[in-house]
This record gives C-alpha cells, sequence and structure tokens, in this order.
C-alpha cells in the first residue's frame, strides 16, 4: 500500500480534526462552524478560499504551472439528525445530531491532501477542492451548481469518494456506469367520504382503496420494468383516522420511494403508479391523486474517468485491491448532479468490517480512522496523475 509518508506523517493530524469535526455535527446549510473551520485550514495553506456558494460551501482554489486543465475533488461536510449511542471522547456534543455517514472523515481526508499538493505542487494545472454542505436531504451540490459553481470554477472533470463499511479497509471500488440511484418519493392522497363504522355503506372508505393500493403499488417493478433493470419501489408510510375507533375517515395518504439507475425506468414506474392510482380510485368509489417527485438524480460514472481512477488505485493499492465487481447501491447521492454537469467517477473507499456490521446512518457508526491517510495519498496520486506536467 503506497500512502505518502509525508500524509502517514501527519495522521494524528488528521485524526484530531477528523475527531473535532466528529464532535461538532452540523446539519443541512448550518455547517457554520465546519465551513469556518475548512476555510481557516485552506488559507493557513495559502490556498486561494471561496466561500457563500449554497450559503456554507466552501471552495478552494489551487494552481500550479502553466497547463489548461482543471480537476474538481469533492468532499461532503453535512451531518444527520441521529442521536449518537457511541461512547468515546469525540462522540457528538449536539444531542440529537450526528457524522453518521463518514461525512468527517471526507473533509479530512480532502483537507489532507490540499494540505500535501500546497506544499509539493507536482501537478500543472488547477485543482478545484470543494466542500460541499447539505448531501444528505437537501441536494447541496444541486445549490451549488445553481449558485454558478463550475461557471466561477470551470473544471474538465469532477470526482468524489464515499466510505463503504463492509468493504475492507485497504481496498476500493470502482464503477464504470451506475454507483447510486435516483431517490424519487411518491405521497398519494385518497379521498373518500367519512361515515360511522357500524354503517360503512353511507361511506367511500378510502382505508379499504389504499390498502388495495399498497398491493398493487407492488406489481410496478415486477409488471412494468424490464427484468434487466433495477428498480425498488417501497410503501414506507400509510395515515388514516386516529379520531376514534368507530369512524371510517374521510381521507388516507400512502407515501414512499422509487429507486433507479435510468430516467426511462424512472419514467415507466411513474406512469403504472398513474394508472394504478386512477383504477384503484375507480373501483372503490374515491378519488386518489399521485404526488411524484423526482429526487436525485442517479449517480453515474463516464467510463473513461472510472477507469482513469482505477489505473490510480491499482497504483496504490495494487490491483487485487481494486473491486470493480461490486453491484451499485439503491441508495442516492447527490454528487449525482454534478456527474450531470461534468465528466467523472464517484468511487467508494473500505471503511473495513465493522463491529458488528455497523452500517452507514448507524448510531454506533464512526469512520475508520485508519483510511484517512490512504483516502488523502489517493486524492493526490489523482490529482498528479490527472494533470501531469507536458
Amino acid at each position: 500500500m503506497s500512502v505518502l509518508p509525508e500524509i502517514l506523517a501527519q495522521r494524528e493530524h488528521l485524526v484530531a480534526l477528523r475527531h473535532d469535526l466528529h464532535a461538532h455535527p452540523e446539519l443541512a446549510f448550518s455547517e457554520h462552524r465546519t465551513s469556518d473551520r475548512v476555510a481557516a485550514f485552506l488559507q493557513a495553506r495559502g490556498i486561494e478560499t471561496h466561500r457563500g456558494l449554497a450559503g456554507t460551501g466552501v471552495v478552494g482554489v489551487l494552481r500550479h504551472g502553466s497547463g489548461s486543465q482543471a480537476i474538481a475533488l469533492r468532499a461532503d461536510m453535512d451531518a444527520l439528525p441521529v442521536r449518537e449511542q457511541n461512547l468515546f471522547p469525540h462522540r457528538s456534543r449536539h444531542d440529537g445530531r450526528m457524522h453518521a455517514c463518514g461525512h468527517d472523515g471526507h473533509t479530512a481526508m480532502l483537507l489532507g491532501a490540499a494540505e500535501y499538493l500546497a506544499a509539493h505542487p507536482r501537478f500543472d494545472g488547477t485543482v478545484v477542492f470543494i466542500f460541499q454542505p447539505a448531501e444528505e436531504t437537501d441536494g447541496g451540490a444541486r445549490v451549488m451548481i445553481e449558485e454558478g459553481l463550475f461557471e466561477r470554477f470551470p473544471v474538465d472533470a469532477v470526482f468524489g469518494m464515499h466510505n463503504w463499511p463492509g468493504l475492507p479497509a485497504g481496498q476500493f471500488a470502482v464503477h464504470e456506469g451506475p454507483v447510486m440511484a435516483c431517490a424519487d418519493q411518491f405521497d398519494v392522497l385518497i379521498k373518500g367520504h367519512g361515515a360511522h363504522a357500524a354503517m360503512p355503506q353511507q361511506g367511500r372508505d378510502p382505508l379499504v382503496a389504499g390498502a388495495a393500493l399498497v398491493q398493487a403499488l407492488q406489481t410496478v417493478v415486477s409488471r412494468s420494468v424490464d427484468p434487466l433493470d433495477s428498480a425498488v419501489l417501497s410503501v414506507t408510510q400509510f395515515f388514516a383516522g386516529g379520531e376514534a375507533y368507530n369512524i371510517i375517515p374521510a381521507e388516507a395518504r400512502v407515501a414512499g420511494t422509487v429507486r433507479a439507475f435510468r430516467p426511462e425506468v424512472e419514467d415507466a414506474m411513474e406512469a403504472a403508479m398513474e394508472r394504478l392510482c386512477a383504477g384503484i380510485a375507480a373501483a372503490h368509489g374515491v378519488q386518489a391523486t399521485l404526488d411524484y417527485r423526482r429526487g436525485y438524480p442517479p449517480t453515474v460514472n463516464s467510463r473513461a474517468e472510472a477507469a482513469a481512477c482505477a489505473r490510480v488505485l491499482e497504483s496504490l493499492v495494487g490491483p487485487e485491491n481494486v473491486r470493480r465487481d461490486m453491484n451499485p447501491s439503491m441508495g442516492a447521492e447527490d454528487f449525482a448532479y454534478m456527474l450531470k454537469e461534468k465528466p467523472g467517477c464517484y468511487l467508494w473507499i473500505g471503511n473495513g468490517l465493522a463491529e458488528g456490521g455497523c452500517m452507514l446512518h448507524n448510531p454506533r457508526y464512526d469512520f475508520n480512522d485508519d483510511v484517512l491517510a490512504l483516502g488523502a495519498s489517493y486524492w493526490v496520486r489523482l490529482t498528479e496523475s490527472l494533470l501531469q506536467p507536458a
């Protein structure tokens, strides 16, 4: 494993930085302390620093040589509304907020790479360090783009990295194509006619219609999507009644999420859901209105950039530690918005086999400090590989 000696020598420094970020988690668009720390770190290393995109976003720009090529490296900064159950000294000091997805580690790795590149600029061109707010729920990447990220900081390609529990530390996973799915949401409002539970014939029961709809929605993937495409439709909420045991309510609401890797599959699933809502509503004498909202798009790597990342990783950790056979995830990631604007690659760095199988978004999750230097070394080697002197 070819961790850069200079970065390895700074390991404890990176660990302390990561622990500080972990102890002070901040939610989407409220990453004020985190943003201050990131900006101060970059400025202290002489890196041109810009603030204000998406409110708390920070962008560092490092130029060297006369090359015209530019790449962007992105880390996310926000935490989750999770009550941490860990007891170690760097546990969250803010009850109900926690770095349960490792964004503290992502930020520390990219800062470590920025520090090295500023001190050892063995590249020719421009590297843009993007520290993004609000990845978890509010699409900070989209907001940064809408506010002119790539107009102000033009780049040829953009790259991201996320830790992956269950993948051994020291390994990486690279996908040439889809990595993560879309994250669409839907609500179905079913309007019937309330009645006394003893006289149901006087009403139009939205609960019965809703139950039928929940069952019918399970056929969308199996009967409206090509079996060779991956898709998931999950009903996660069903609300109705609550006033009393003897009242049939007038309304019910069914809600959930849709995941897929291709926009065409999203279109097919939405159309199928519309048909089912209309048919079941007619059969039960109620009204059913579907509100289908497109969320994060699928995260899809460009093949050339994914191949370039894989080559860098093979030189860093050896071909046997670069996984190209892992299935993509049906989870979602707002780095997808950046990949819709620019070619690039989003990959996974192994976080190790956590005790108890602790995965992302778990109240006992913690980023693996042993991969901080490795992740930072990858960012450096990728920069040096893509921005080679002419």
